[in-house]
């Protein structure tokens, strides 16, 4: 990758919905090789695909949720079944597998207090394997980002 294809990929992911012709103009190339570019960006992987940015309140979730989750096992088995059970619930935005004190950092969205307990009492109870569950709420954003940071 190249300075140019640097210069596109900020751009995508700063406005998706960019154009070709607004996306060639805004890079400094003309549209013909600025479609190429993006085409072989897609083609090695390195854009995995669009989406339009969501505002989780206004969609009924204002309530974000970290959740650490300790397994009792770190078997094949164990850590499957478990991978596999998250993988399916949609409450779930993001599991992260960590270092130290938890094995797996959930952010998890929820309508309320109620939709939380409920979400665990019948979702995260029901997988087997778990060990504990340390909960912490979020009542503020202070940053969030979907933006990487790549060279000028």
């Amino acid at each position: 990758m190249d300075r140019k294809d640097h210069q596109i990929i900020r751009a995508l992911m700063a406005d998706g919905r960019l154009s070709n012709q607004d996306l060639a103009a805004a890079v400094n190339l003309s549209p013909s090789p600025c479609l190429r570019r993006v085409r072989l960006l897609e083609a090695k992987g390195v854009i995995t695909g669009y989406a339009a940015l969501v505002d989780q309140r206004a969609m009924g979730y204002p309530i974000t949720v970290f959740v650490g989750i300790k397994l009792s096992k770190h078997d094949q088995a164990t850590v499957g079944a478990f991978e596999a059970a998250i993988a399916t619930i949609d409450d779930i935005l993001d599991c992260f597998l960590m270092t130290g004190e938890i094995d797996y950092l959930l952010r998890v969205v929820a309508a309320d207090l109620d939709g939380y307990e409920h979400f665990v009492r019948q979702r995260l109870h029901a997988i087997e394997g778990i060990a504990s569950i340390d909960t912490s709420l979020a009542y503020g954003v202070v940053k969030q980002s979907r933006i990487l940071p790549l060279p000028i």
